[in-house]
């Protein structure tokens, strides 16, 4: 039996497979283009597509273990739901769904809102599955590095109340945890849940120091513009995205996104080591930077 990864060509899901990798288990991968998907050797390209449910249908054959990952496109809820039907249809034995910190908390967020359907559904269902729930993402500040290193600015409006960032390779190791536990096992495991966040409380004032401390030159917050921050977006992306960014956002501003100690002391046990810290992502994307 096999594990089958999903979303493994972006940042998370290359990140699961990089830590599955060398572990023992068959591994394979969705992709809409298995004839053009470069993969680690060992890792099998499937044809499929979580949109079209008769393509997921045919890639779960032989799986037993689902990493879920579903991007935030207009009808996430809906592939989502679909792919667990299937999956359960097709006795998938282990799931580990990526959902989303505060997904039950921000109800006006649609990807929010989204993620935490997803969850009712897992648990309506009593599916066997991991929910992980990840906070903001540090690599998404890698998109920054023009307005930092040329503007002297940190530009993401997450205010004064603080972020538990995470490192994509925490989430990456995490899941890979859970679904080689679950692969493993005789016969489906109980229901577990984690919050995936950093040690920090990150403000918008903090992040700016810790990139001035990295750059080694001066970096100013950029402000709490939301409707600013509306309108860059829209330049790179569907005006719906932008606006759910800026509605999460806006909520990091007005709640913000603190993990508790207890959240960021079980996340270690699970990964055998503390949760990187954003102090050490900006200097090791300093440094990158720095080479060119």
């Amino acid at each position: 039996m096999a594990i089958l990864v999903t979303g493994g060509t972006g940042t998370v899901g290359a990140q699961v497979l990089s830590h599955l990798h060398g572990q023992g288990a068959e591994l394979r991968a969705l992709t809409r283009s298995p004839d053009t998907a470069s993969f680690a050797p060992g890792v099998v390209a499937t044809r499929g597509d979580l949109a079209d449910p008769d393509q997921f249908r045919a890639a779960l054959a032989g799986v037993s273990t689902l990493f879920l990952l579903v991007p935030n496109v207009a009808d996430e809820l809906t592939q989502a739901m679909q792919a667990l039907t299937v999956a359960r249809e097709a006795g998938v034995r282990g799931i580990v769904y990526l959902s989303v910190f505060k997904a039950a908390d921000y109800v006006d967020v649609p990807h929010f809102a989204g993620k935490h359907t997803v969850e009712r559904m897992i648990e309506g269902m009593d599916l066997p599955a991991t929910i992980l729930r990840p906070a903001y993402f540090m690599q998404n500040d890698i998109r920054l590095k023009d307005p930092l290193q040329k503007a002297g600015l940190y530009g993401m409006p997450v205010g004064a109340r603080g972020v538990s960032m995470v490192d994509t390779r925490d989430i990456g190791e995490a899941a890979a945890k859970e679904l080689l536990r679950r692969e493993a096992a005789a016969s489906p495991l109980p229901r577990q849940t984690y919050t995936l966040g950093g040690p920090d409380a990150l403000t918008g004032e903090a992040l700016a120091a810790l990139w001035s401390e990295a750059l080694g030159r001066q970096i100013r917050y950029g402000g709490d513009d939301l409707a600013a921050m509306e309108q860059r977006l829209k330049g790179a992306m569907p005006a719906w995205q932008a606006l759910d960014l800026r509605l999460m956002t806006g909520r990091y501003q007005s709640d913000g996104a603190v993990a508790s100690a207890e959240d960021v002391t079980r996340l270690a046990g699970l990964l055998g080591h503390a949760p990187r810290s954003y102090r050490d992502f900006a200097s090791e994307a300093a440094r990158a930077w720095a080479k060119g």
